[in-house]
């Protein structure tokens, strides 16, 4: 795996380093001790997929509140996606900042979300599968968010929104909460 730091600390784009052979490629999507030695959290509570029908979907901003802070490795099984990362925690300097990534099954690059940051997404295609290894049990009560058109982030979203759920609708703006 290829770690490459984002200019927010903490957050990282992996790329798969891919064997090929006349069968075609063999890459590793998980590494513990890899993740380990940047100091990453390493636990996997949790494993989940999203699909998505419509290119222009939007998920998110999410994240959990403590003590079910969680960390995501985020990672494209089939489709693409304009893959958001945004420091929301209060101490930190790059408050409020966001880094995005473009996210397919075809790369198969991956984003590092560490606890504190807020995570969404917008497809790319139609039929767009996404799949996390998360470090934290959900939990409902703990669920949190921001609106994924907040001024504050200033998120270039590529394409219109042509689907979204009520509950992300209905997430405040930051520092409304």
């Amino acid at each position: 795996m290829i770690f490459k730091e984002t200019e927010l600390a903490g957050v990282w784009v992996l790329e798969p380093e891919r064997h090929r052979d006349n069968r075609g490629w063999f890459a590793r999507t998980f590494d513990r001790d890899a993740l380990a030695a940047r100091g990453l959290d390493t636990a996997v509570a949790q494993g989940a997929t999203s699909y998505n029908r419509l290119r222009g979907t939007v998920r998110g901003l999410h994240l959990q509140a403590p003590p079910f802070e969680e960390c995501k490795l985020v990672r494209v099984t089939r489709g693409s996606v304009f893959d958001v990362v945004v420091d929301v925690r209060a101490d930190s300097p790059t408050r409020g900042r966001h880094v995005a990534v473009e996210l397919s099954a075809e790369a198969g690059n991956q984003v590092y979300v560490p606890a504190g940051f807020a995570h969404g997404f917008q497809t790319l295609e139609d039929d767009t599968e996404v799949a996390y290894l998360i470090s934290a049990p959900y939990s409902a009560e703990h669920a949190r968010g921001y609106r994924y058109d907040d001024p504050t982030f200033a998120i270039p979203w590529p394409h219109v929104m042509t689907m979204i759920s009520d509950r992300d609708l209905r997430l405040p703006r930051f520092g409304d909460e």
